[in-house]
């Protein structure tokens, strides 16, 4: 591993979503998206930077793509926050590719947040990497809920990282 970066998400870039669309990628997401989700996800992902309402970005080494990392505005229990989100292809994960992506994206959320305080994260609660990820960046692990995502029903984490800190 060279030096992680993150790239701004392009149009030519929906292919890194269909090699994260395995079951064993998407275990904790309820499953593979269909081939229309994906193409509304890419979509998403152009739209959230030209609505100034999120960041998509790839995960790159030198040429070579490694991931997904994404922040977006929401609101999480009645407060203004930045949510994000994330993948790593397999072939690149515990190799601190994640953490230095997330590390990255926390620089980018202190820019993009405004006045919005938090940046959170909703990892399944039996996803060990993610949950790891989240506690070795810095962020407090304050509940746990269920959500209904695709179809189907999750049981998440809930991380809070403070961006005025």
């Amino acid at each position: 591993m060279s030096e992680i970066q993150l790239r701004q998400w392009s149009e030519s870039d929906s292919g890194l979503l269909r090699r994260g669309n395995t079951p064993e990628m998407t275990v904790h997401l309820g499953g593979p998206e269909t081939e229309a989700q994906i193409r509304d996800r890419h979509e998403r992902y152009l739209r959230v930077w030209e609505e100034n309402t999120g960041r998509a970005f790839v995960v790159v080494d030198g040429a070579e793509s490694l991931g997904v990392i994404c922040s977006w505005k929401t609101t999480w229990r009645d407060q203004e926050v930045i949510e994000a989100g994330w993948f790593t292809v397999p072939e690149a994960q515990g190799r601190g590719v994640g953490s230095a992506a997330l590390a990255l994206l926390i620089h980018y959320a202190h820019e993009f947040a405004g006045d919005r305080r938090l940046l959170v994260a909703f990892p399944d609660q039996a996803n060990g990497p993610s949950n790891a990820l989240c506690r070795s960046a810095g962020f407090t692990l304050i509940g746990q809920r269920d959500d209904d995502f695709r179809g189907t029903t999750l049981n998440l984490n809930e991380w809070v990282f403070d961006l005025t800190g």
